[in-house]
C-alpha cells in the first residue's frame, strides 16, 4: 500500500493494523527460519508496509490527534528489551 492509503486510516485502526504487521512478520520469519518461505518478497512487503503505518502514526501525533495506546496489545510488545550482560565480568578475580 501507498502512503497515501493509510493517511485517511483512524489511528485506532492503524495500531491495529501495525499490531497484525507484527504478528504476521514473527510468522514469516519463523517460517523463514523453517525453510518453509520460498521468497522474501512477503516479508519486504510487510515490513515496508509497517513501516509506513508507523510512519503515519507518529505524522498524526505531531500534528497534535490524540493517540491512545491499545488495550488488547500483548505485554510482551509493551516490555523494554532486556540488557545484555557479558561473561566478563563472571570469571574475573575481585581486587582488594
Amino acid at each position: 500500500m501507498k502512503h497515501k492509503d493509510f493517511s485517511g486510516v483512524d489511528a485506532t485502526d492503524l495500531q491495529r493494523q501495525i499490531q497484525d504487521s507484527q504478528e504476521q512478520l514473527f510468522r514469516l520469519r519463523f517460517q523463514m527460519g523453517m525453510g518453509q518461505l520460498e521468497g522474501l518478497t512477503k516479508y519486504r512487503t510487510v515490513k515496508k508496509d509497517r513501516a509506513r503505518m508507523l510512519t503515519v502514526l507518529r505524522a498524526k501525533e505531531i500534528a497534535g490527534e490524540k493517540i491512545e495506546p491499545l488495550a488488547t496489545a500483548s505485554p510482551v510488545a509493551l516490555k523494554a528489551p532486556a540488557k545484555r550482560k557479558g561473561l566478563g565480568g563472571l570469571f574475573k578475580r575481585k581486587q582488594k
